[in-house]
């Protein structure tokens, strides 16, 4: 048996390829997928912009800590449309900053667990943590056959 060979022409049309590509953007038009993305940017922008909003920007350290854990869970959920097949990971990370969203207002430095702070962070937190997930678990769906198996990402398919 002669190894095939693929040239950098070449690669472009190759099978495996070919098959990410199309179960990428079959997932990412889903209405779920758009929905989840598009709530997760508005999470992630309500976040940045929560200590103006509910009137803690006084408590500088939560107010930037909320307005960079923003801009950071927008840019991380944003980021599924352009590349969804490669982004569970990113997906995980964007779980942390739900999860760090909702313990920050005690663990930050200062006096800054006061009844707004805490509402505002648990609730936002909440919402990110499960949009999250949920784009996680789309992720991962994305990532199984049509006929329902899981693809071993780990080899190639050798009987090719």
């Amino acid at each position: 048996m002669v190894p095939v060979t693929y040239t950098p022409s070449s690669i472009d049309q190759h099978p495996d390829l070919l098959e990410m590509r199309l179960r990428s953007e079959r997932a990412t038009t889903t209405p779920r997928a758009q929905a989840t993305e598009a709530l997760a940017l508005i999470t992630g922008v309500y976040l940045a912009a929560s200590p103006w909003i509910t009137g803690f920007n006084g408590l500088t350290t939560l107010a930037v800590n909320n307005l960079i854990a923003g801009i950071a869970y927008a840019t991380l959920m944003g980021g599924f449309g352009h590349a969804y097949e490669r982004t569970h990971a990113m997906a995980w990370a964007a779980a942390v900053i739900g999860v760090w969203t909702i313990i920050a207002p005690w663990v930050v430095v200062g006096n800054v667990n006061t009844t707004r702070t805490v509402i505002s962070n648990v609730v936002v937190g909440a919402v990110a943590l499960l949009l999250a997930l949920a784009a996680s678990a789309a992720s991962a769906a994305s990532a199984a056959r049509p006929d329902g198996s899981i693809r071993d990402r780990g080899s190639a398919d050798r009987s090719r």
